[in-house]
């Protein structure tokens, strides 16, 4: 791989945009040259950019004193990645982001795309967050080096889309309320019956109660048990994701690791920003089809 953020066939260089919901590692970012938009993260007295100068910890040791608020990557910051691209000799952008039900990350992307007539932009809406965006990320990126095809890539990442699967729980629902990301998921009278939900992304992009149960205990078991179901039957890749519950998580982990039809599985914490709308004790997975 050459040194820089787009791979060159002939006479075109192709670029890969996400934004820092992707959850992808510092490594993978760098080993598949991926241009990452990072999401601010917003106190009455400072300001963040999430997974550059804040961890997820630092946000879980203030929360109780304050929730700050996230927000999208400024126009200007955008317009200045595109502008960079152009100069570096970029022809086509795949940019695939978080969804538009909880960000207005895609949308921003795709007005500024309008103004750079220069390069071939693909902006995508994931519909989905974590490694439910970053998988896609990542197996366009894999595309790119396979065939350096910018329409296999995009073909490739939507069809991962299509079929990827989230499901998470949470130790509270009070973040997602406060934040306005509670979606679908009704809980209020739950909460006070310990009642935890396992939580999924529905076609719009937005949180929906995917099933209940009773107590932290019995919803980690059910989650295991809905990650053993959704892999029975084909051969699947995986990630685990934790905000600040990385013992549960590797839990979960380890029965991903001994289940048959398990061919890839990624393990890491959500981003900062994340994490100011689920507070500390998510535990999750992300599934789809691996590809041929």
């Amino acid at each position: 791989m050459p040194n820089s953020c787009f791979t060159q066939l002939n006479d075109s260089k192709i670029a890969i945009v996400t934004d820092s919901a992707c959850d992808l590692n510092p490594e993978m970012i760098e080993r598949y040259k991926i241009e990452v938009l990072p999401l601010h993260i917003v106190y009455k007295d400072r300001e963040y950019l999430d997974r550059i100068n804040i961890t997820p910890q630092e946000v879980y040791d203030t929360i109780e004193e304050e929730v700050p608020k996230t927000s999208l990557p400024s126009l200007g910051e955008i317009t200045e990645l595109f502008k960079r691209l152009t100069a570096e000799g970029v022809t086509h952008v795949l940019a695939i982001h978080i969804s538009s039900g909880l960000s207005g990350t895609y949308n921003a992307v795709a007005t500024i795309a309008e103004e750079f007539k220069n390069m071939v932009i693909e902006v995508i809406d994931s519909k989905t967050l974590s490694m439910g965006l970053g998988f896609p990320v990542l197996e366009a990126a894999r595309e790119r080096e396979r065939s350096w095809d910018f329409y296999k890539m995009i073909e490739t990442s939507k069809s991962v889309i299509k079929d990827i699967k989230a499901f998470y729980v949470l130790s509270t629902l009070e973040y997602l309320k406060r934040g306005g990301r509670i979606g679908y998921v009704s809980g209020t009278i739950g909460e006070l019956l310990n009642i935890k939900p396992i939580i999924s992304i529905n076609e719009e992009g937005k949180y929906y109660t995917y099933t209940k149960v009773r107590g932290r205990e019995q919803s980690l078991r059910r989650l295991t048990e809905v990650l053993s179901e959704h892999v029975q039957d084909k051969l699947s890749n995986v990630a685990i994701v934790h905000g600040g519950a990385e013992h549960e998580a590797r839990v979960l982990e380890r029965t991903a690791r001994s289940l048959p039809n398990v061919k890839e599985i990624i393990f890491g914490q959500i981003s900062p920003a994340m994490g100011v709308h689920t507070g500390p004790g998510l535990v999750g997975f992300l599934v789809y089809p691996a590809l041929g």
